[in-house]
């Protein structure tokens, strides 16, 4: 697969960068919004505007999530989950029950052998 071609791209406030996708973020505006304290400080610019974008801008509001949920969001990978986790539980909150991350389940099928009893 030949590499993606990066483009020259300016934003509003002037600033150049190459992109090679659509995403029309600025890298240099984004480290600028980055916030220095609270949980989303803790996250990647990918990680932290994908829950602004959806208005999760506190834990509180994070919390009435599935962690299934908040994977399907654009932006948020396996690597911010485990952050996310211990920003709640120190917050004494956690996801909302149900479904956690995607995770393979054991296989099924068949039934498992059974020892003989002994006699």
């Amino acid at each position: 697969m030949a590499p993606s071609k990066k483009t020259l791209r300016i934003c509003e406030k002037g600033h150049k960068y190459y992109k090679s996708s659509d995403c029309p973020s600025c890298p240099t505006c984004e480290q600028e919004q980055k916030p220095d304290t609270g949980f989303l400080s803790r996250l990647s610019n990918p990680a932290r505007t994908a829950l602004e974008h959806e208005g999760l801008t506190s834990l509180q509001k994070l919390s009435t999530y599935t962690e299934r949920e908040i994977l399907q969001f654009h932006g948020i990978g396996p690597r911010s989950m485990p952050i996310l986790r211990d920003e709640l539980q120190s917050q004494g909150l956690a996801f909302k029950p149900g479904n956690k991350s995607k995770r393979k389940k054991a296989d099924t099928k068949g039934t498992p052998k059974q020892e003989k009893p002994h006699e």
